[in-house]
Formats: structure tokens, sequence, C-alpha cells
């Protein structure tokens, strides 16, 4: 049976794209299919994290938006990228990083409809055990439909006032929206904030949440450059990845 899986956040710098591209990698490495689209197609970057040049991607999201070619001709198979652990399949839908094509997009919009039918041809096309959606900070149409067509939603969070209030509101969004399983992420978190962290935002949200990960400075360090599960596939943040990840795909 296959899972749709949004990764999301209110608020743009909470290391969305770094945790999609992490758990897309360690739900392949467990042997699965796995499809990851970056949705946030005003300000695109997972694609860098798969170490896809963007001079040699080809087609992208927003070629089969604007009726250019089907869905899964914008699907680039970085499988091989990944080494010799990764048993199962990735296949990358980035979204363009040319200025001109991401200018077209805040001045014309797209047809949000289009990404839905787009997400069930990729599962059944491409036979996904797993799609999981980097999506655009915020709310707004595309996100509302993510969240709404997901059987999980990972919310990422920093221990932060402005990312309390405006992950408050995505909670109750998703709710009213009935997402079968909400998993909030606390990413970013002082060494000195780890024990109390947990208890209290499970409080003021009423929701699980499903792992909190520290400030990392090999994190901080690899700035993008690569997926951090596989170049430090023993380092306590990479096993606190894979219990999320093994949440997701169970």
């Amino acid at each position: 049976m296959s899972k749709i899986i949004s990764v999301h956040s209110f608020r743009g710098g909470t290391g969305k794209s770094n945790t999609s591209a992490n758990l897309t990698y360690l739900c392949a490495v467990k042997g699965l299919r796995v499809g990851v689209v970056d949705t946030d197609i005003q300000s695109p970057g997972i694609h860098v994290l798969f170490g896809l040049d963007d001079q040699d991607m080809g087609r992208s999201l927003n070629d089969y938006l604007w009726g250019k070619c089907t869905i899964e001709e914008t699907a680039h198979d970085v499988t091989a990228s990944l080494g010799a652990q990764v048993k199962g399949k990735v296949f990358l839908i980035p979204s363009s990083i040319k200025a001109g094509e991401i200018a077209r997009v805040l001045r014309e919009g797209y047809d949000v409809g289009l990404l839905n039918e787009g997400f069930e041809s990729l599962i059944k096309n491409l036979n996904l055990d797993l799609l999981i959606i980097d999506t655009h900070p915020g709310l707004n149409e595309e996100t509302l439909l993510s969240i709404a067509i997901s059987d999980t939603l990972v919310l990422i969070l920093r221990p932060d006032q402005q990312d309390y209030q405006g992950t408050s509101v995505t909670v109750e969004v998703a709710r009213k929206l009935g997402v079968p399983q909400m998993l909030l992420m606390v990413n970013k978190v002082p060494v000195m904030l780890l024990n109390e962290v947990k208890q209290r935002i499970e409080k003021l949200y009423n929701a699980e949440v499903a792992v909190v990960i520290p400030h990392t400075d090999e994190l901080m360090n690899l700035a993008s450059a690569g997926i951090f599960a596989m170049r430090y596939p023993d380092h306590p943040l990479t096993k606190l990845y894979k219990q999320l990840a093994d949440r997701i795909s169970a």
C-alpha cells in the first residue's frame, strides 16, 4: 500500500528539505521505492542535496505543470549516486532553479489541481512505496492540497516563539483536514533544552513529538552539500532520522 508523506513547516529555515532528503534516503536503504517531489516552486533546493546540478536537471516539475511533458518525464532516478547500501530506488522530481521560470510561477501561478493528478500518476507508474512531498513553507493552496491528501504529515518547528504560533495554526488546519497521522519534529534544539522541549510542545499542541533533533555542528558544516545520513551513517543524528523514517514507512 503506497503512502504519501508531506514534510512541512510554517516558516522557512527549519530544515525541511534536509529532513525530506534524509527520510528519502533512509527509506530507500530499507529497500523501498521512494519518490521525492520539490513543490517549493518559489524557492527550490532539495536537488542540491541529491547532487543534481541545475545544468543537468532537464525536465522539472514546472514543465509538467505548464503542460510540456508528463510528470514521469520529470522524475530523475538518482539511486546510483546514493551508494551501494541503497537497496530500493529514489526518484527525484525537482522544481526549476531558473530565475525566469521562478518569476513565471510568481507572476502567473499554476493549476494546483494538476499536482494531485501528478502525485497519483507517479505512485502508479513508478510503482512507489512512498511519495515524500517537500512542501513550500506556510499555508497556501498547494500546501493545503499536499496536507489534505497525505497519509502522514511531518510538521517541523524550532524552539522559537514565531514557530510556535505558526505551527499552532498548521496543526489546527491539519486536524480539520483529517490527516490520519501527524508527527511533530522539533529541530535545531539547543542541548540544554532537549529534556524539556518534547513535553512542552506535546502539551502545547496535544500532538505527538516523534523526534527532537539537537543542534548538530556536523550538519551545519555539511551545509546541504549532501545527505547527512549517507555521510555520517553512525552519527547519533542519523539514528534519530532513522526513528522517524521507521515511523513514516511502517
